[in-house]
């Protein structure tokens, strides 16, 4: 009999009879505890709503991310209640595991800047129009941020360079590049940019990606948040869903790696002091004979530069 009815009853035989709850319930046969059970209202319907709605825009992030979306939305949760909630509302993100070979791992040269290295690598793709797609990487191995990735048919090492610089327009150049031995980036042509701008270019050994660790796990997220997730129509409409997906990674999506800060806020804090650092400081012999020619005076330089600049 449902919970309901027994209840009815409990509460007709004590009115009947003027009985006590306990002997009430001892006569329909109903636990006290369940008599006075008051349901709980359920408190995640919010949250889970919310859940819902990110893991619509997100298919592919996991509760941890989740979560940190969450809490930068003003939420106070905790990624144990988020993923009880994913597992409920079957909202877990499946991955494959991958079998590896055991090893010993040799140890990467630590970046402790932003601008000392970039990695970079390349991705392929095919559009809904047959064409083959290659994207060129890059990705900054301290902030995480992507100063660029070009999206074309084919990229030589010309590409690759001009590619390069409109990146260091923006962001600067890097003090050093990782990369694979691909032939773009042996090519005589990209040694040769790198070396006219001081910039030293390492080459990981051969069958290691895990030496360019930063640009490999760039490249796992754009494969599977973006090159699995959309059909591209030809190179131009790749180009420009990829170009967005980068804007969003760089701006909006939280990285494990820093904190669960994302990119572009992990590097903001590195900016202002890099500016101050980049001013360009005037020639102080340039302007003691600016000086000196307008006042016909001989400025001497002092050796030491606590003393004054001596006049004649």
């Amino acid at each position: 009999m449902e919970l309901v009815s027994r209840r009815a009853e409990v509460a007709f035989v004590q009115e009947k009879f003027n009985l006590s709850q306990r002997r009430a319930c001892e006569l329909v046969g109903v636990d006290r505890s369940s008599h006075r059970y008051q349901a709980k209202a359920e408190r995640n319907v919010e949250l889970k709503q919310q859940l819902e709605e990110l893991a619509r825009k997100r298919p592919r992030f996991g509760y941890r991310r989740l979560t940190a979306l969450l809490q930068r939305q003003g939420q106070e949760v905790n990624h144990k209640r988020v993923r009880r909630l994913c597992v409920k509302l079957n909202l877990s993100v499946r991955w494959k595991k991958r079998k590896r070979l055991l090893g010993v791992a040799q140890p990467v040269a630590q970046v402790s800047a932003v601008n000392e290295e970039w990695g970079m690598d390349f991705v392929s793709d095919c559009a809904g129009n047959g064409q083959k797609l290659r994207a060129l990487t890059i990705v900054d191995t301290y902030s995480r941020v992507s100063p660029e990735v070009e999206v074309a048919t084919s990229i030589g090492s010309q590409r690759v360079t001009r590619t390069l610089e409109r990146a260091a327009a923006v962001h600067g150049f890097p003090r050093r590049i990782r990369t694979d031995n691909g032939p773009e980036f042996r090519s005589r042509h990209f040694q040769s940019w790198c070396e006219q701008r001081g910039i030293e270019i390492i080459h990981i050994e051969p069958g290691k990606p895990t030496q360019n660790a930063a640009i490999e796990s760039f490249n796992g997220r754009l494969r599977d948040e973006c090159l699995n997730a959309n059909w591209f129509q030809n190179t131009q409409d790749a180009r420009h869903k990829i170009m967005a997906w980068r804007e969003d990674y760089n701006q909006h999506r939280p990285h494990s790696a820093l904190a669960y800060r994302t990119p572009a806020e992990f590097a903001a804090q590195f900016e202002a002091p890099a500016k101050a650092a980049s001013r360009v400081i005037p020639n102080l012999d340039s302007e003691l004979a600016a000086l000196a020619s307008a006042s016909n005076c001989q400025f001497t330089r002092a050796k030491d530069p606590t003393q004054n600049v001596g006049i004649s």
